[in-house]
């Protein structure tokens, strides 16, 4: 499967506690459970107001499905 950077401006993304970070790793892992594809999240970095998560799905169409299920819309979507 081919990786991909997701990136999701999100104002304050660099501040966030470690439990809001934690709720938001378990709300995007629970969207992939349910997902019913191989799709995998390798990893998720937060910066200023920015958010570089990197994704292996099936398809590049389950980036999208997968951001509109957690609810934060990507910028931007690199393979």
């Amino acid at each position: 499967m081919q990786k991909f950077i997701i990136e999701r401006c999100v104002p304050g993304a660099g501040q966030m506690s470690a439990t809001e970070v934690r709720r938001i790793a378990e709300r995007s892992n629970d969207v992939v459970a349910s997902l019913g594809v191989p799709y995998v999240w390798h990893e998720s970095y937060a910066a200023g107001a920015t958010i570089y998560c990197v994704h292996s799905p099936e398809s590049p169409d389950f980036v999208l499905a997968h951001a509109r299920s957690v609810g934060f819309p990507p910028d931007a979507v690199t393979p």
